[in-house]
């Protein structure tokens, strides 16, 4: 099994901040951050806060309180910080590997892993949203004229539940997921007023610094919804939401981003409920037409073959 050395930035760091808070820590808390700063990472990157307290002999609000006392938002932000240095290192079927032999063939335990992944992602993701970035994106995308809802790759998933939820609330709105040249065509109708929201999750695209400058230059708002690429477009966006990517590769891409997707969505619809509501009586209308489509005369059919 590839393991990762110990001068990698990510356990580095935490073994850093050990000892550094070391004196401020209780004694429970204390077990915590010897068993962390004393296991290896591959180890740490697939273990939830529960196996955690388990194994430090304490429990996993303990665990979630030490990492906070070391200078980590929770456990997903902290495996984010070994999982930079584990996944430039090692290559993906070796990582495919490594989940293959943490997870085993249990059933209860993969069951438990993913579901462990996913909470601690979404309560991490909770967590680092800021109010008043929720507000401005909110605002922005109410104000919109269309909203332009770009992914690509894993994150093309919850751009298309975007585009397409935002459809049903009566909002235009439309997916984009071009790269190279053929995204140029697929900028050019956006405009003043409208509104682009973003899924990326860390990697920074050249498409991104062209969609933005697309965006300024014509007047739009745009929102991203990222992991690791607030600080590069902050001053120039009008709203960053963190939406943690997976340390592990356990959990989907998307999962965060389709959750602050939704809660985007729920603000919206409640902004204009009769809105809402038409276009969701309209959608079933329709729905019900495609099931039982209605049967016309002969005369009509007749003129239809003429």
């Amino acid at each position: 099994m590839v393991v990762m050395e110990d001068s990698d930035d990510g356990v580095t760091q935490l073994r850093a901040a050990v000892r550094d808070t070391w004196d401020e820590l209780s004694t429970s808390e204390r077990a915590v951050a010897q068993y962390l700063a004393s296991t290896r990472a591959e180890r740490l990157l697939f273990a939830s806060a529960q196996q955690l307290g388990t194994a430090s002999g304490t429990s996993n609000a303990t665990v979630v309180r030490a990492l906070q006392r070391l200078g980590y938002a929770g456990l997903p932000a902290l495996k984010r910080e070994l999982a930079a240095g584990f996944t430039n290192a090692v290559a993906p079927e070796v990582r495919l590997k490594q989940r293959i032999a943490h997870v085993g063939r249990d059933l209860d335990g993969i069951w438990e892993d993913v579901f462990d992944e996913a909470q601690e992602r979404i309560e991490h993701c909770r967590r680092l949203t800021d109010a008043e970035a929720l507000k401005r994106a909110v605002t922005a995308l109410a104000e919109a004229g269309e909203v332009f809802c770009y992914g690509v790759a894993a994150s093309e998933i919850a751009a298309r539940h975007l585009a397409l939820a935002l459809g049903r609330i009566g909002r235009r709105a439309r997916f984009l997921g071009a790269t190279g040249f053929a995204l140029a065509d697929a900028l050019l109708p956006l405009g003043h007023g409208d509104a682009v929201v973003v899924f990326q999750p860390g990697r920074a695209l050249d498409e991104f610094t062209v969609l933005v400058e697309r965006a300024r230059a014509v007047g739009a708002k745009v929102v991203f919804v990222t992991d690791e690429l607030g600080e590069t477009f902050a001053d120039r966006v009008e709203a960053v939401i963190t939406a943690p990517h997976t340390p592990t590769g356990i959990t989907a891409e998307s999962l965060t981003g389709l959750v602050v997707a939704d809660a985007l969505l729920l603000a919206l619809t409640t902004l204009d409920e009769t809105r809402a509501v038409e276009t969701s009586h309209q959608l079933t209308a329709l729905r019900e037409q495609l099931l039982s489509p209605p049967r016309h005369g002969r005369g009509a059919a007749g003129q239809r073959r003429g």
